[in-house]
């Protein structure tokens, strides 16, 4: 037996031992709340829950719920929450005895380094504390012009393909949020939409989410290594489960996220010192200095370093917590946003006449825009009117056509959290405990694991009503007449955005919603003035029609359905027309 395969033993048999450790923990600290059976013996309920598991989420919270006790791997129970009043004591009240689980936050650190998702306590709320103002609403105004030259190239590059007649959008909209994320956080000028511009930088962007997902089964042995191993030798761990001797396709997968975190921080740690070196020019040059192809200083990297060099020391970054704050940007702002665009445009295409109704709109917009004594600088160029940052983002039914895409259908479906010491999470509506009896809070210990269901909390019929599960946008256009979506009988989430969960709550919501927002609105107000959408209807070469089905693994993906696609493989085929004035 060689020595790298004696430390993958030794390594295996302190996982086991961990495990059952936990094991006779958990059964000492049995959640008393009703649920559903174990669906199987090791796996319990996770594989119909979280593996496409969409109805299944919130079927279990409709009939057990806000509070549920399902099965997880290996016999131990978490508790599945979406009640309002819990999740405000989960995620706002007691935050701190409700954290991050090991895994999430080991596993980032490692991928991202020290950014806000990988820390805790104060050096998370002061890393938060320097990010706010960052997003704020000025400097998305001032990011808003290169987001708009962004979209404008999407939107020319998808007339020029018209002949194709169907196209498939993924990719397309995974290239313009990249490119607005590189322009607009980093300043780094990706050229994503430009397919004859490949480099290694934003191929590694773009890779990086898959590849996460294709390494999830080693994220519960994290943090057991890094908790026993010095940094030295969970790196030589790391090192040992890369080389050739494991040809399996798991292990070809984690060295391929390796390639990728590798060549994701030496990019990142260049842009860094070309922006702190761009710094130190004189004011006349930095005006017109624009670094590594980007923003003119303009983009939120920049702003974030010239806000870090004025602080005090106890109120600094230093530079790995910077590098962690640009990785996870990208990486938070890259997906989800490309995700929520695309079930956009999927829902428009599925109801044309709401399409049509918000072209109207837009169009409407633009030509008022234009009136000579609007001042809108920078609002034209060749390829058309381009809306300033207050029209765009107060346009009624953009704004209803974005909330309901975001509410019915979050980017980030469940997370999860892990309790720090015992507590009793209070509820909202009762529910019954394990015996049948009805309770208004539920016990747990310390270190149980909790599920804070999203798609649950948006789709709760006590909170959005009856017709909570069907996508209307005209719920938020009824806000004139006092009605207020996600407010009944004084009852609501505490989301930082419309009162829906989305985003998530306290301080550990997502800092860049503005940006993300923002973001969708320019690639919908650019888009359909000029192209309608359609889903697909004519047959392939085989006589069958593409059916866009929508799939539930970390992120929400579209795929085709067999027969006339795999199911598996992310695919958008959307039919496209030209606008006709």
């Amino acid at each position: 037996m060689t020595f790298p395969q004696l430390i993958g033993y030794g390594v295996l048999t302190l996982v086991v031992w961990k495990l059952v450790q936990r094991r006779a923990s958990r059964k000492a600290n049995a959640l008393d709340v009703a649920g559903p059976a174990k669906e199987h013996w090791w796996k319990g309920n996770m594989e119909s829950m979280f593996v496409d598991g969409f109805q299944r989420c919130l079927d279990v919270a409709a009939h057990y719920g806000g509070a549920v006790k399902i099965h997880a791997l290996f016999g131990e129970e978490w508790l599945y929450v979406s009640d309002p009043r819990a999740l405000h004591h989960i995620l706002v009240k007691e935050q701190h005895i409700f954290e991050e689980n090991d895994s999430f936050l080991f596993c980032n650190k490692l991928i991202f380094g020290d950014g806000l998702i990988s820390t805790l306590g104060e050096q998370h709320r002061k890393q938060r504390k320097m990010l706010n103002p960052v997003f704020s609403t000025s400097n998305m105004r001032e990011l808003l012009p290169v987001i708009q030259t962004i979209s404008h190239q999407l939107k020319s590059i998808l007339v020029s393909n018209l002949s194709a007649c169907k196209l498939d959008m993924l990719p397309w909209l995974s290239r313009n949020s990249l490119d607005c994320i590189c322009e607009g956080v980093l300043g780094y000028h990706s050229a994503a939409l430009d397919t004859g511009n490949e480099d290694e930088y934003t191929d590694a962007l773009r890779m990086l989410s898959p590849s996460i997902t294709k390494t999830m089964i080693f994220r519960p042995f994290v943090p057991i290594v890094m908790r026993n191993c010095s940094l030295y030798w969970g790196k030589k761990i790391v090192d040992w489960l890369t080389i050739s001797w494991l040809p399996t396709q798991i292990m070809k997968n984690f060295r391929e996220l390796r390639r990728i975190v590798e060549i994701m921080d030496s990019a990142s740690k260049a842009i860094l010192q070309e922006k702190k070196a761009a710094l130190q020019l004189p004011p006349s040059i930095l005006q017109t200095h624009d670094t590594l192809g980007g923003t003119k200083e303009k983009d939120m990297m920049s702003i974030m370093l010239r806000a870090n060099a004025s602080s005090s020391e106890a109120d600094r970054l230093s530079d790995t917590e910077l590098l962690g704050q640009m990785n996870v940007m990208i990486f938070a702002g890259l997906e989800t946003t490309t995700v929520a665009v695309a079930r956009a445009l999927y829902l428009l295409a599925k109801h044309p006449d709401i399409q049509e109704q918000l072209r109207t709109e837009i169009c409407g917009a633009m030509v008022a825009y234009q009136i000579p004594d609007v001042d809108h600088s920078h609002a034209k160029d060749d390829s058309g009117v381009r809306l300033s940052y207050d029209v765009l983002m107060n346009l009624p039914l953009l704004n209803a056509v974005v909330r309901e895409t975001l509410r019915l259908y979050p980017s980030l479906p469940v997370l999860t959290r892990r309790t720090t010491e015992a507590a009793s999470v209070p509820l909202q509506f009762p529910v019954r405990s394990a015996s049948g009896e009805e309770i208004d809070a539920v016990h747990v210990a310390k270190n149980q694991r909790l599920v804070v269901s999203i798609i649950a909390a948006n789709h709760n019929q006590a909170v959005w009503g009856e017709d909570a599960s069907e996508w209307k946008p005209d719920r938020w256009l009824k806000s004139s007449q006092g009605v207020t979506p996600g407010d009944k009988d004084a009852v609501k989430y505490s989301g930082v955005y419309s009162s829906m969960m989305t985003f998530l709550a306290g301080n550990r919501s997502c800092i860049g919603f503005k940006f993300a927002e923002m973001e969708i609105k320019d690639v919908l107000a650019t888009l359909l003035p000029a192209i309608h959408f359609a889903l697909p209807s004519e047959p392939d070469d085989n006589g069958n029609v593409k059916e866009i089905y929508w799939k539930m693994s970390g992120f929400h993906t579209p795929v085709v359905k067999a027969p006339a696609g795999d199911g598996e493989t992310p695919h958008l085929p959307l039919s496209m027309q030209l606008v006709r004035e």
